[in-house]
């Protein structure tokens, strides 16, 4: 008898039209990136997804968002951490040609965790 799989929780900041996308796919899976985009990028922390969607996705596409999913721990384990920048701007790296198996590895669905517009006031 084996028990629950371990996933690893993973955000990913996204602007309107990639989130459309996951809500044609169920809310179960990430689209095939685009030719110009080779890296599927999902963030390792909240705060650093939260800051990408509020001040880039906002900034480009008007809405950014911030979704949670989770992962199978033991799969994730071929992707190595990268830091992006500062000591909490961690993500994962996926090449765009893994992505379709990247995908059977979600666990549950995808979740919109925070919402951010043009229009809303600055806190």
């Amino acid at each position: 008898m084996t028990g629950p799989r371990s996933t690893t929780t993973l955000w990913r900041p996204t602007g309107p039209a990639e989130l459309e996308l996951v809500r044609e796919l169920g809310w179960r899976a990430w689209p095939p990136r685009l030719p110009e985009q080779p890296i599927f990028y999902p963030a390792l922390n909240e705060d650093y997804a939260i800051r990408i969607a509020r001040d880039w996705n906002v900034k480009h596409d008007g809405a950014g968002f911030v979704t949670r999913f989770e992962v199978d721990a033991e799969f994730l384990g071929r992707y190595p951490v990268r830091q992006a920048g500062g000591e909490t701007i961690l993500e994962l790296w996926v090449p765009a040609e893994e992505l379709e198996e990247f995908n059977t590895h979600i666990v549950g669905r995808i979740e919109v965790v925070h919402e951010f517009r043009r229009d809303q006031e600055r806190v």
